[in-house]
């Protein structure tokens, strides 16, 4: 399958001052398959080492930092050469290797031609306290689900996917049912590899649910496996997302986890899913004004799934809802929309996302995002009516000496109200990336 995440790895093997990478991403994003594909179209020979559960590893790092040293036991065990600039050393779940991570800072000032890589699902949470994090010697890159872009590719949809591309307006009006229809598809099945390469291959809706179950039930297993004390409320949290996403008001409600829930009680457990990759926090923003960070409220945030597909499965949403019309679209009180939006800006642009409410007032902004050239709100907007009540008033009137204008997606074609652009839903990717 193709993945847009492949150039990022193009840029980092032909940068000049290219350093150790670590390659983050939740379990199940295509960490290991895409390096394994880099390096086989890439380098002549490719080292490829798991650390789980690996004897040989367990002791790699700990007798001191000799990179020659390093480098010549892995070669002896596995029987390959590692030549620089030739060479990708893959050192898969890294996390489970001791001083594995903090090896990376004597291998970029010691063996900075060699080109390593390591990946792994939690190296937010399994981080050990007496290991130093290689600051200022790595080379950061995060894998995200698949988009829908990319999942039109996998589906054979080529042409479809250059077609939203080019945003040619009046050519996607005329396949916004056919859009509409695969859009439809990838809320239900979203964006997991194995999951989307099973819907490909077999077009089983049902094995599609048992897929992303099985996935879920790994992740309630990293949890018990890596959490200690905290599992439970990490549990009830990731539990309860759906419901706080099917509120009208999507802001995170503790006492909607369990009865007088409290944020010292809850906030430990939260952290855990957002440093494994599980959920997006997106914090209130208190005001429109660059930089946004300073206008930061740490206090109020809503939660997300990272992958759209897996907020149905964990809803145990029927595949009648999803598939047969276009209740999906606004079925949870727009929470699939939402949810789907925010996936796929955070796979495609590299910048600080927030949502906006206004204090004591009834208009909220479902995302502010800050690009290179402006600070843009969004609406998502799920329903036929696509009054922008909440976009209207923030541009038009609370704040309409910034100029701002709007982006709603929706359901509708493409059009262009000077103060506000409705764009379709199926083109989130390139759109706000091009901004």
């Amino acid at each position: 399958m193709k993945r847009t995440f492949y150039k990022s790895l193009l840029k980092w093997k032909s940068d000049p001052s290219r350093k150790p990478l670590i390659l983050e991403g939740a379990r199940q994003v295509g960490k290991t398959w895409i390096l394994r594909e880099f390096g086989r179209n890439e380098y002549k020979n490719t080292v490829y080492i798991n650390c789980h559960n690996n004897k040989f590893t367990d002791k790699l790092f700990q007798k001191d930092f000799d990179t020659a040293r390093i480098l010549r036991e892995i070669e002896a065990v596995t029987s390959q050469r590692i030549k620089a600039g030739q060479t990708l050393v893959i050192l898969d779940e890294i996390q489970e290797a001791p001083q594995g991570v903090a090896s990376l800072k004597y291998f970029c000032e010691n063996a900075r031609d060699i080109h390593v890589v390591v990946a792994g699902s939690l190296l937010g949470v399994t981080h050990r306290p007496d290991e130093s994090y290689p600051v200022g010697k790595v080379d950061v890159l995060k894998l995200y689900p698949m988009t829908f872009e990319e999942f039109l590719v996998a589906m054979g949809k080529d042409n479809l996917a250059e077609m939203v591309a080019s945003e040619d307006w009046s050519s996607l009006a005329t396949l916004d049912s056919v859009l509409l229809e695969l859009l439809r598809q990838y809320y239900y099945v979203g964006g997991m590899p194995e999951v989307v390469l099973d819907y490909v291959e077999k077009g089983d809706i049902f094995n599609v649910r048992k897929l992303q179950n099985r996935i879920i039930s790994a992740y309630a297993n990293d949890m018990a496996k890596h959490a200690g004390g905290d599992t439970e409320r990490i549990r009830m949290v990731w539990n309860s997302i759906p419901a706080q996403l099917a509120r009208e008001n999507k802001k995170f409600i503790y006492g909607a986890v369990k009865s007088g829930g409290r944020a010292r009680e809850l906030e430990g457990a939260i952290q855990w899913l957002v440093d494994a990759g599980l959920v997006y926090k997106i914090h209130r923003c208190s005001k429109p004004e660059e930089p946004l960070r300073f206008y930061e409220d740490f206090a109020a945030f809503k939660l997300y799934m990272l992958d759209v597909g897996l907020l149905g499965a964990l809803a145990n949403a029927k595949a009648s809802v999803m598939l047969a019309n276009n209740d999906v679209f606004k079925e949870f009180k727009g929470a699939f929309s939402e949810n789907y939006v925010l996936q796929q800006l955070k796979a495609s642009v590299d910048c600080d996302i927030y949502y906006y409410s206004k204090d004591n007032s009834s208009v909220e902004i479902d995302f502010l995002v800050q690009t290179e050239k402006r600070v843009i709100p969004i609406e998502v907007k799920a329903e036929e009516n696509v009054k922008s009540k909440s976009l209207a008033r923030f541009v038009k009137e609370d704040f309409a000496k910034q100029n701002f204008k709007g982006l709603r997606f929706s359901m509708k074609p493409y059009i262009d109200q000077y103060w506000m652009e409705n764009v379709p839903l199926y083109c989130v990717e390139h759109f706000v990336a091009n901004e």
